[in-house]
């Protein structure tokens, strides 16, 4: 079981706790976190761009001038392409980009993600985070503490608005609770902090 060290908000170590083997020891399969990746982010595309092609043009029924004898190139309407207020070649429509992916191979890139962050030494574990008051002076001070200078995820067992408010204008900092933890968001990240409570719960989903 890998074990790593639980810290509280002062970044003082405050003891260890052991992982389950089936959910942050797994083989990490890189294939399956690239499956998901690509699907969570082309589920989040809209798909309602638009635009008209030449035989949705309003006009351009007249021939601009005769075919012969004027010495320019022939035309045959004004809403051909090459002409301004012109309809658009293979004019993108709106369309679906979702994509499927199977329950265990989403399953799979999760447990994979989590795995490589432990790896890493990318996986903080903290025993609890509550603060006197949603500042982000605060925020900034506990993420010091815990090395998590750059890109950092914050899960949390439940949403815990406090967190929430406080992270809510640094940049490098986005918040989740384990009901909506995805593997973009872990893979993004380049540290996941990660209260004590909500590692129980994650083992508990995906074990």
């Amino acid at each position: 079981m890998p074990t790593v060290s639980v810290y509280n908000m002062q970044g003082q170590s405050v003891g260890t706790i052991e992982l389950s083997d089936a959910v942050f020891g797994v083989e990490v399969n890189a294939h399956a976190v690239h499956e998901v990746v690509v699907a969570q982010l082309a589920n989040r595309r809209q798909g309602t761009q638009s635009a008209l092609t030449r035989t949705e043009v309003s006009g351009g029924g007249k021939k601009p001038w005769r075919q012969k004898g004027t010495g320019r190139a022939r035309q045959g309407s004004t809403r051909s392409p090459q002409w301004r207020h012109g309809g658009v070649v293979f004019a993108p429509k709106p369309r679906d980009y979702r994509i499927t992916v199977n329950k265990k191979v989403r399953r799979l890139a999760m447990k994979s993600a989590l795995t490589d962050k432990v790896l890493n030494s990318s996986f903080i574990v903290v025993d609890t985070l509550e603060m006197a008051a949603p500042k982000t002076r605060e925020m900034a001070a506990i993420l010091k503490n815990l090395g998590a200078d750059k890109k950092t995820l914050v899960v949390t067992e439940t949403v815990n608005s406090d967190v929430v408010r406080a992270s809510g204008n640094i940049p490098t900092v986005k918040t989740t609770e384990v009901g909506t933890l995805n593997v973009y968001d872990i893979v993004n990240a380049d540290k996941a902090i990660v209260t004590r409570q909500a590692v129980a719960q994650i083992e508990e989903v995906y074990a």
